[in-house]
């Protein structure tokens, strides 16, 4: 592979996976400034289409962040904003997992089937059995679950729809789990 190629798509997953965790997941600041590392059981790079996929057993690391997937594919458009589309095996989930600011053992994590990041919108969708869930330790804090997650990281608006699709579905429900925060139990 061509080192300039090479470069391209380091830059490329880097500005897709550092507008991704930014958005999401308040991450880690030390983070942003950790080189990328992507290991697959195949990759594919088409400068013409500027198409980068990888494939089979797909685990990302980038400082504390940690993205498992079956498949990840990152694309650029004329303009240069980058997209990624992160893909589960059949049958499971592709997850995330990251350190938050803020103490020495607060994380993020998030699952879903299908992960899409817009780049030129800043937009997160977690798609099809999705959830994404602050911890302190391994205790949960805040839990949001549903078959679409949206987060508009411009904004910080998070939206839950028990659809994939948006439409919502009768009969099927979200569910949003927020805990007391520190000093609130002691007032009670």
């Amino acid at each position: 592979m061509k080192e300039s190629a090479m470069k391209r798509l380091l830059f490329l997953s880097l500005l897709v996976l550092n507008a991704l965790c930014a958005g999401i997941v308040h991450a880690e600041k030390a983070d942003a400034d950790k080189e990328t590392e992507i290991r697959a059981d195949q990759s594919t790079f088409d400068d013409v289409r500027q198409v980068s996929t990888f494939t089979g057993n797909v685990v990302l690391t980038k400082g504390t962040l940690i993205i498992k997937a079956h498949k990840i594919v990152v694309t650029q458009d004329p303009a240069g904003y980058q997209y990624a589309t992160i893909h589960a095996a059949p049958g499971g989930v592709a997850t995330f997992r990251q350190k938050r600011d803020g103490g020495p053992d607060l994380w993020f994590e998030g699952q879903a089937q299908r992960i899409e990041y817009d780049g030129k919108s800043e937009i997160v969708k977690l798609i099809s059995n999705a959830s994404i869930r602050r911890l302190d330790g391994r205790k949960a804090s805040d839990e949001i679950t549903g078959e679409l997650i949206t987060y508009d990281s411009r904004t910080e608006f998070i939206t839950a729809n028990n659809a994939a699709t948006g439409q919502g579905k009768a009969g099927q429900r979200v569910k949003v789990v927020i805990q007391p925060r520190s000093g609130q139990k002691d007032k009670q």
